[in-house]
């Protein structure tokens, strides 16, 4: 059985040093057992540290992450926008051209990152059972016992946005008398006519007062759709055009104690989302607050990472608030692990009686749950 044991663990480093670029870890804590025990461990990457053989996992730390929504509108000013207010009264309409960026959300969450201060050796020892332990791309433990799925690797595919609704002409719809006007401000003129009879053609169908009403509800929507399409097109000869394009902006904190309106992002209108040390934008707030949740315990003098078992995280809990200056714009409670500790769950409960299954959650680090299997 030891010269099979060798021959396997060779067998396995060598593969290991063809395929360095694997990223999912699950491997068995404890080969030295029967030829069952084999049949039920899979091992696809392993590491050592002197004569040991095991995997070194880590524990996250959190990042506070800050998902910004910004628009970027570029607008065209009609080709009637000097009339806007007299035919219209549609105010504050501009004759110039634009391009500027409106803020259009914020979300705050926590994710957890790989903690370099919290790594961990777990070391294949025999008379054990020999659990499965699953780690995230990042090293992060995320599962022992529990079977590893392939399908939870493989790449989704994304669905095709579709495509936008093409905006009408508006001149498809300019009479002939509109178009043989002699002067754009007698067009504009005519054109304002045009949009207040569309109006009132369809005011007159809702209240059922048209002299050729639809003759059912169906009928009666494409005929209001179909006004509805010619106005809009014939207002953005006076409003303009404003096309949006949405960009996302990811800002991430990570915290090591308690603060107070530090500067999160600056956000500008002409640039859109700039460093929080960029004086052209104006400034987001934003602040952490322990709520001492976790009880932090003494030191004894040992050291953690010569605590035996498998440590996971017991994360603290942080009120996030996030201001302009003025209002908020969001305030919430978020886990962050460095207002926790870290326990140990003990070996005797990986032993031959029982299988023990127990899931984490890879962006805290904490436990979310442990099944016992009577063995």
């Amino acid at each position: 059985l030891s010269v099979y044991f060798n021959n396997f663990i060779n067998f396995v480093f060598k593969t290991v040093k063809k395929e360095p670029n694997m990223k999912k870890l699950i491997i068995a804590a404890g080969l030295l057992m029967t030829t069952s025990a084999y049949a039920q461990t899979e091992v696809l990457t392993g590491v050592t540290r002197g004569k040991d053989y095991g995997v070194v996992y880590s524990l996250p730390k959190t990042q506070i992450e800050l998902e910004i929504k910004a628009n970027k509108v570029k607008y065209t000013p009609g080709e009637f926008s000097k009339y806007a207010d007299r035919y219209l009264r549609l105010n504050n309409v501009s004759t110039d051209p634009e391009v500027y960026w409106e803020l259009a959300s914020v979300k705050v969450k926590s994710v957890g990152v790989p903690n370099g201060d919290a790594t961990y050796f777990v070391k294949l020892k025999d008379k054990t059972v020999a659990p499965l332990m699953e780690l995230t791309e990042d090293g992060i433990v995320k599962s022992i016992n529990v079977p590893y799925s392939q399908n939870s690797s493989a790449k989704k595919n994304t669905p095709t946005a579709p495509a936008g609704q093409v905006s009408a002409n508006p001149r498809d719809f300019l009479t002939e008398e509109i178009l043989m006007a002699n002067s754009t401000a007698k067009m504009a003129e005519l054109v304002a006519k045009e949009i207040y009879n569309i109006r009132e053609s369809k005011n007159a169908l809702l209240r059922g007062q048209a002299d050729n009403m639809p003759s059912d509800g169906a009928q009666l929507k494409i005929m209001i759709d179909n006004l509805n399409l010619q106005e809009e097109a014939m207002t953005k000869m006076f409003s303009g055009i404003r096309e949006k394009e949405e960009k996302t902006f990811t800002v991430r904190l990570t915290p090591d104690k308690e603060f107070s309106n530090e500067v999160a992002f600056r956000f500008s209108k002409k640039l859109g989302v700039v460093a929080n040390n960029d004086l052209a934008g104006t400034p987001f707030y934003i602040s952490l607050k322990d709520l001492k949740t976790v009880k932090i315990p003494q030191e004894d003098g040992k050291k953690k990472k010569d605590l035996e078992g498998i440590a996971y995280n017991v994360p603290g809990q942080a009120l996030v608030t996030l201001t302009d200056g003025k209002k908020k714009l969001y305030e919430g409670e978020l886990p962050v692990t460095q207002f926790g500790i870290i326990e140990y769950l003990a070996p005797v409960l990986f032993n031959k009686n029982s299988t023990i299954k127990v899931y984490f959650d890879p962006n805290t680090g904490g436990l979310l749950k442990v099944d016992r299997e009577e063995g």
